[in-house]
């Protein structure tokens, strides 16, 4: 398997601009996750790499070798697509080892492979029936199949689970991880499922409108998010966003929020405007009483989600939303208090939407595109 490295990768679609100078490393063995909304530059970042779509300007190279330009056939690449691509007329068997038959190997090694890949996915006794019989879980098996037979230095894969029902994503993640760790491959995924993209991915690369956001562990994108839009659009629920004005410098502690003095991560640079958000996640507010409230509000929303409740909390500062156990009393249009965490909390420019720096980002957060 093989390093990739991308710098300043550019491509437009006549006036769209749909990547925009991307630039990131995936490491040997690394399971790399690109992940974001439709029409973010996921998908062509993965055709570019494949050599499916030709780039602009910017580079591409696979085990020290610049592919930029190279064809599809002439990098060491295996691709699985979102809709299979399999053969109909062709039986299990037969999909699996075409790859092999074109490159001319002898039938006694393809034979050889196609047992060990067929062991691997738990698919031996489909191995001599008709893939239109099959179900959406043996066909993105099949489809893996083909794709990890010939060995290449690195695997490409574009929403190869959104066709599957929720029950066989869930079963193919774990399948997926698996695959991986055992044939020590170098992978990169293109999911717009945040789920799929926390519990795969070695490091996780969020776009946003052709432009890479951040690039980090599961943790550090979650934990510490570099932008307003990585901070929503990673986490369900969402981040919390509330409006605060005031003058900031280097080294505050703290800040001002209805009266209340709010404990924040020590700033290590003085936000560029007077308005921002800060930004928390409901795990790191909690629910107390009145009297030892930092923020008081109004309970106006109450879901059950199995071992706890999310509540949405009205205050003078817009909603809230935080999680509460089930064996905490409360009711509809109750007068609650709440508490902010001091050391997990983030301000966000409003208009550009970046974090402030702070003691907070110490502990890794990623890298920007």
């Amino acid at each position: 398997m093989a390093e990739i490295i991308v710098r300043n990768l550019h491509k437009a679609f006549g006036d769209f601009n749909a990547v925009i100078n991307s630039n990131f490393t995936i490491a040997n063995g690394e399971f790399f996750v690109m992940l974001g909304p439709s029409g973010c530059g996921k998908t062509t970042t993965l055709r570019m790499i494949a050599g499916l779509e030709m780039a602009d300007r910017g580079s591409i190279h696979l085990d020290g070798q610049d592919i930029t330009y190279l064809r599809g056939s002439q990098r060491d690449i295996a691709f699985v697509f979102q809709f299979f691509a399999l053969y109909p007329h062709m039986n299990v068997r037969q999909n699996i080892s075409f790859p092999l038959r074109v490159q001319g190997l002898a039938r006694k090694e393809i034979k050889k492979r196609i047992e060990e890949v067929a062991s691997m996915l738990r698919i031996e006794h489909l191995l001599t029936k008709r893939v239109g019989g099959l179900s959406g879980g043996d066909k993105q098996r099949v489809a893996l199949g083909r794709a990890i037979i010939r060995r290449a230095k690195a695997f490409l894969m574009d929403e190869p689970l959104g066709a599957l029902d929720a029950e066989f994503r869930e079963l193919m993640c774990k399948e997926l991880k698996t695959l991986h760790s055992s044939i020590n491959a170098t992978t990169v995924y293109v999911t717009h499922d945040q789920v799929e993209a926390m519990s795969m991915g070695d490091r996780i690369c969020v776009m946003d409108h052709g432009s890479v956001m951040q690039i980090g562990t599961p943790q550090e994108i979650y934990a510490r998010p570099r932008t307003r839009f990585v901070a929503s659009f990673i986490g369900s629920p969402a981040m919390n966003f509330l409006p605060v004005h005031g003058a900031f410098k280097v080294g505050d502690r703290s800040i001002h929020i209805g009266g209340k003095q709010i404990g924040i991560p020590q700033l290590r640079t003085k936000p560029e405007r007077a308005e921002v958000l800060l930004g928390i996640r409901p795990e790191d507010i909690t629910v107390t009483s009145l009297d030892r409230a930092e923020m008081p509000g109004e309970v106006i929303g109450i879901e059950y989600m199995g071992s706890r409740r999310l509540i949405t909390v009205e205050t003078k500062m817009g909603q809230i939303r935080t999680w509460l156990s089930n064996d905490r009393a409360i009711q509809y249009k109750q007068n609650i208090g709440l508490v902010l965490s001091s050391t997990r909390s983030i301000l966000f420019d409003k208009t550009n939407g970046a974090a402030v720096d702070s003691v907070l980002f110490d502990e890794g957060g990623g890298t920007h595109g």
